[in-house]
C-alpha cells in the first residue's frame, strides 16, 4: 500500500521514555494465550494511542503538504473540522444504536470528508495521514518477546483499538506479517471491524468465545495493555489475568481518579515488553 520511499518519510526511530512504576508480579497457573494490545504497548505511539489528529496539530505544514501531494483542494484547518465533525456524526449514530463505545471505519469516514468513493486512494492517503500525525515504532525487545512465546508455541492474539493499517506495521517495521509473528488470525480483534472500540468488553468477549472451542477458559488467558481503563478493566471484567505495559510514559494510563479503575490492580506490571517470557509459565 505504501511504498518504501513513502514510507522513509514518516518512519523516525522513537524511544521510550521510563515511567515511575517497577515491575512486580509472576504468573504461577500456566498460560494458555497471551493477547495484546497495539498502540502503546507492543508499538511506541508518539500520541500514546492511535490518533485522530489534534485540531491544533503542531504538524500543519507537513500536512498541508500531504494535501497537495494527494491532489485534496482544502486546507488543514477545513479537513480536520470535517473529519472531527465526520467521526461524532458517525459515533452519535452508533451510541443511538446502542453500542456503548463506538469505533468508526476511518476509510468511510474518509470517503464521506473527501468525497471520494476510491478505496484504494482513499486507503493510501489515510495510511499517510496516520504515520504523519501520529508517529510510532516497535518497542525494544518486541522481536525478541514475540520469539521467545513462538518457540514455546504460546497462542498469541491482539485485542486493540485499531483501523485497516494496523496489521501493515508488523510489515513496516519487523518485515513480517502478525501470522509470521505468532499472531493467530482467528484471535486478531481489531475495533474497527466491529464498530465497538476499548474499553468496551465486546472485543474481549469475542476473543474468550473464540477461545472456549478450544477449551481455553478465561483465567488462563493474559491480556497485556498499557491503559488501565481501555485495557486492563475490560480484560478483568471478562476473566482474563492482566499485565500493565508501564514502559514508556507516553502511553501509560493508569486513570487513578476514574470510577471503574479505583478498585482493580493488574496482575503484574512490566516496565520492558522483553521481561513478559520470564513473568509467564506456559
Amino acid at each position: 500500500m505504501l511504498d518504501k520511499d513513502t514510507l522513509s518519510k514518516y518512519i523516525r526511530p522513537l524511544l521510550p521514555i521510563p515511567t515511575v512504576l517497577h515491575q512486580r508480579g509472576l504468573m504461577e497457573e500456566r498460560v494458555k494465550c497471551i493477547l495484546f494490545d497495539i498502540y502503546g504497548t507492543l508499538f511506541i505511539s508518539a500520541s500514546g494511542d492511535i490518533s485522530i489528529a489534534q485540531e491544533q496539530s503542531p504538524k500543519m505544514r507537513e500536512l498541508e503538504q500531504l494535501l497537495l501531494n494527494h491532489q485534496i483542494r482544502k486546507t488543514p484547518q477545513t479537513l480536520l473540522q470535517a473529519l472531527f465533525q465526520e467521526i461524532e456524526r458517525k459515533h452519535a449514530q452508533l451510541r443511538h444504536q446502542g453500542t456503548d463505545y463506538p469505533e468508526v471505519d476511518i476509510v468511510r469516514i474518509w470517503m464521506h470528508v473527501l468525497n471520494d468513493d476510491h478505496s484504494g486512494r482513499i486507503r493510501k492517503f489515510a495510511a499517510e495521514f496516520e504515520m504523519l500525525i501520529n508517529p510510532v515504532y516497535p518497542m525494544p525487545r518486541l522481536r525478541e518477546m514475540l520469539s521467545a512465546f513462538r518457540k514455546r508455541k504460546m497462542l498469541m492474539g491482539i485485542i486493540s483499538n485499531a483501523q485497516f493499517y494496523t496489521p501493515y506495521l508488523f510489515q513496516w517495521f519487523l518485515d513480517s506479517t502478525p501470522e509470521a509473528l505468532g499472531f493467530s488470525p482467528d484471535l486478531t480483534f481489531f475495533s474497527y471491524q466491529f464498530g465497538y472500540a476499548k474499553p468496551s468488553a465486546f472485543l474481549f468477549h469475542k476473543a474468550a468465545d473464540a477461545l472456549e472451542p478450544a477449551g481455553i477458559s478465561p483465567h488462563s488467558v493474559l491480556y497485556v495493555g498499557n491503559d488501565m481503563l481501555n485495557d486492563i478493566m475490560p480484560a478483568m471484567k471478562t476473566g482474563f489475568k492482566t499485565a500493565l505495559f508501564a514502559g514508556d510514559n507516553r502511553s501509560l494510563r493508569l486513570r487513578e481518579a476514574h470510577a471503574l479503575c479505583k478498585d482493580i490492580s493488574p496482575d503484574l506490571v512490566i516496565t520492558d515488553i522483553g521481561q513478559l517470557p520470564d513473568c509467564v509459565k506456559g
